[in-house]
């Protein structure tokens, strides 16, 4: 078990380092996109070292560790930017009488787990990813930790491979703090993995418009009887690719006479509809502000000469956040059917706005830029959606 392991005052967990600073702190240290980001988690001791804040601490690093892996930036920057006091990661909780070593089942270990992390994910995060992992959880056949395997298989045989993934390590995850905090004595799906397919979420799943098809779409807003006040949003994701919680979060404070400033996303949460600092993979960035933006901005600005700074670009008929689910599922669903286009999802705005500007040879790195991503990433998946236009030099 990791946890019994001497620790010598610096491992490394797959990206992520785990080191005793100034010899009395536990801290995690990490680099993304070149910045380095560091976090103490508590005291520690070398002279007196206690087994429970090192295993919590291990934890940490391998749960950091997994959010790079699987792609959750967001996840990774919230925790070194949380307010919450780095120690309260580390201290061992007080074990309920409800709560035995054994006999414990995965249901009371989960709630449990889930209210540890509660404060320390985004709400978006919560709401959606561990009620998925408690809803998989209630229907398993079997809740006791002795019949790991079975729990695996059912998730394999009853969900996708990605939910299955995405479950299984949820689960993990869990079992894991609880032995951190002397809950259970082993985890019994320490060594259990399922792999990913290739080429999962949203930014991989890259199928974007034509332009024609792209001009079909906006003219099918502007002038439908019901969803033409949607018109300047689609044509803002479209022209500037920004994603749309972003482009749902823009207060007219964010923009300048030249710059649109992206530095907070409209997020599900308990309470509904949220404005969250910060992005999925930056704090912040900003976008410029060309004639086609411009004009969409001149259109707002008719309807609402006088905005204030507080004002959203985009809301709904009755002046809330757009609910990007009823979004989806109405408006641009209907309008798809109306105009006769393959149906793609709308996130598909931000892949056309990339594909158009690689196949105008635009630097990468400027895209990535523009758009909250990075060059390497420019290239690897939006360069080989523009073969077909390629042909191979002549010879002779």
């Amino acid at each position: 078990m990791q946890a019994k392991q001497p620790f010598l005052g610096k491992e490394r967990h797959g990206r992520v380092t785990l080191e005793l600073a100034q010899g009395k702190y536990l801290r995690v240290r990490c680099t993304l996109q070149g910045k380095t980001y560091t976090k103490n988690l508590g005291l520690y001791s070398p002279d007196c070292p206690s087994p429970a804040v090192l295993r919590v601490s291990r934890n940490t690093a391998q749960e950091l560790d997994a959010h790079l892996t699987f792609g959750r930036i967001e996840e990774f920057i919230n925790f070194f930017q949380s307010d919450r006091h780095s120690l309260e990661l580390v201290q061992p909780c007080t074990r309920s009488d409800e709560i035995k070593k054994t006999g414990i089942e995965l249901s009371g270990l989960w709630e449990k787990y889930a209210e540890f992390k509660k404060p320390q994910v985004s709400p978006s995060t919560y709401v959606k990813d561990f009620a998925k992992a408690r809803n998989h959880i209630a229907k398993l056949p079997t809740k006791s930790l002795d019949d790991a395997s079975q729990i695996r298989d059912w998730l394999l045989n009853n969900l996708s491979v990605d939910a299955a993934r995405r479950c299984l390590v949820q689960i993990k995850a869990a079992c894991e703090w609880a032995l951190g905090e002397g809950i259970i004595d082993r985890n019994p799906f320490a060594s259990m993995t399922i792999k990913p397919p290739k080429g999962l979420g949203e930014d991989a799943d890259i199928n974007p418009f034509t332009k024609e098809e792209r001009d079909l779409i906006i003219n099918a807003f502007a002038s439908d009887r019901y969803y033409s006040y949607l018109a300047p949003f689609v044509r803002f994701l479209f022209t500037t690719g920004c994603r749309p919680s972003e482009a749902i979060g823009l207060q007219w404070k964010h923009v300048n006479s030249s710059t649109i400033r992206f530095e907070q996303a409209v997020v599900v949460s308990e309470d509904g509809l949220v404005a969250k600092e910060g992005l999925k993979t930056q704090r912040k960035r900003n976008f410029p502000i060309t004639p086609e933006v411009q004009s969409i901005f001149d259109d707002l600005l008719v309807k609402n000469p006088s905005p204030s700074p507080n004002d959203y670009l985009f809301t709904s008929k009755e002046g809330k956040f757009i609910d990007m689910h009823n979004f989806s599922n109405r408006a641009w669903k209907s309008i798809l059917e109306k105009t006769g286009i393959p149906y793609r999802k709308c996130y598909q705005t931000r892949h056309t706005f990339i594909s158009l500007c690689v196949a105008e040879h635009m630097n990468s790195t400027a895209i990535g830029r523009w758009t909250g991503t990075s060059g390497a990433m420019i290239d690897k998946h939006y360069g080989a959606t523009n073969f077909t236009n390629l042909l191979p030099p002549c010879l002779k």
